[in-house]
């Protein structure tokens, strides 16, 4: 089983919608059962909180369903449990140190690094643009599957 820990600040826009994205992907390739997938914040800001409302209506005209998740912050074990971990931008990077210390095992990258547009996933909380957000955690997510393919 490949285990998935997608990861941004507060984790109720950008991680969340690379989630359920990633599930919505694997669910109609079939695989779904060969795969663990998650999100988390690394800050304590949101902890407890759904997914917010305009991300939610971004899964949602892509017919994807987060119902029932909340925001919970990322712990120094998951790094041992997670297989990649996942981050939107270079300031989260930054923050995931305090839990993934030196990253000995190389399970740490930023989404677009997979993809041919390396850079940050812009925060939709701060742009107000989700669809935008949408379309650089569907490319990560599908690039991400095509590299596991070719192991």
């Amino acid at each position: 089983m490949i285990k998935i820990l997608f990861v941004c600040h507060g984790n109720i826009c950008r991680s969340p919608m690379a989630e359920f994205c990633m599930k919505d992907l694997i669910k109609k390739m079939g695989i779904a059962d060969c795969f663990e997938i998650a999100s988390a914040a690394t800050s304590t800001e949101e902890i407890g909180n759904p997914v917010y409302p305009p991300a939610r209506k971004t899964l949602r005209e892509h017919d994807i369903d987060c119902t029932g998740k909340t925001a919970r912050q990322m712990t120094k074990a998951d790094y041992e449990y997670y297989d990649y971990i996942i981050a939107m931008d270079r300031f989260n990077l930054k923050n995931m140190k305090r839990f993934v210390g030196d990253d000995i095992d190389n399970k740490v990258s930023l989404l677009m690094s997979h993809t041919a547009r390396p850079g940050d996933v812009a925060d939709p909380w701060y742009t107000g643009d989700f669809d935008k957000t949408w379309e650089d955690v569907l490319e990560g997510c599908k690039c991400i599957l095509d590299e596991l393919n070719a192991r």
